[in-house]
């Protein structure tokens, strides 16, 4: 779908992108409330998010949020990430198109193999995260005091354990998802206005712009 002088062609949908912002925020309020949980040097920060009490109340709220909104995201863009014979070549060659020596494979679809290694690992990361954080959600055991036989203190401990490790695995693959938008250059102004040049889809997504090109 192009615009009316036809340069920009439509690339996030308004759901896609508000949905993608809001995980966005609900992911920095997690992560900055697990590290003030998780150890006293951090606690500091409890005070930027509503003081220590409504930020403990909160965080399994939210972690329950992010994991709704993902999931209804994930569905949304399931089909655009399965994998390619190009994501293979892109894999291969990634580090070439990062010092930009080369531009993606022609087959590269409307995500590249970075993204979708990336969708594909949050996919069960966030799973885990949600089964270990109920684990751990003590207010949850006062609701559902039938819970409390199934959640002993050593499964709880190990739940700990877990949700912490994968939390720190998503916060690296965040990062580098941060890192990789910033360092293409219009990919964060595509998902803020959701539409991206045509030159732009056809250097990084040349598979997915012929797509949308025969639609039109």
């Amino acid at each position: 779908m192009a615009d009316k002088n036809g340069n920009l062609i439509l690339r996030h949908t308004p759901g896609e992108r508000v949905s993608h912002w809001i995980v966005t925020v609900v992911f920095a309020f997690l992560f900055l409330s697990g590290l003030a949980l998780f150890h006293p040097f951090f606690f500091w920060m409890s005070f930027l998010l509503g003081g220590g009490q409504f930020m403990r109340w909160l965080h399994p709220i939210a972690g329950v949020v992010l994991a709704v909104l993902f999931y209804q995201y994930a569905s949304w863009v399931w089909a655009d990430n399965k994998w390619l014979p190009a994501d293979t070549e892109w894999r291969h060659n990634m580090w070439k198109y990062m010092r930009l020596e080369t531009h993606s494979p022609e087959g590269t679809g409307k995500y590249n193999a970075g993204q979708k290694l990336m969708f594909w690992s949050m996919v069960p990361l966030i799973a885990i995260l949600l089964v270990t954080g109920i684990v751990m959600w003590q207010t949850l055991v006062v609701w559902l005091p039938w819970l409390a036989p199934w959640f002993s203190p050593g499964l709880r401990r190990l739940a700990g354990l877990i949700h912490a490790v994968a939390a720190f695995v998503m916060f690296v693959g965040i990062g580098v998802h941060w890192y990789a938008g910033y360092w293409t250059r219009g990919s964060i102004k595509g998902m803020v206005r959701g539409r991206v040049s045509r030159a732009w889809a056809k250097y990084h997504h040349p598979g997915w712009y012929r797509e949308v090109a025969g639609k039109e």
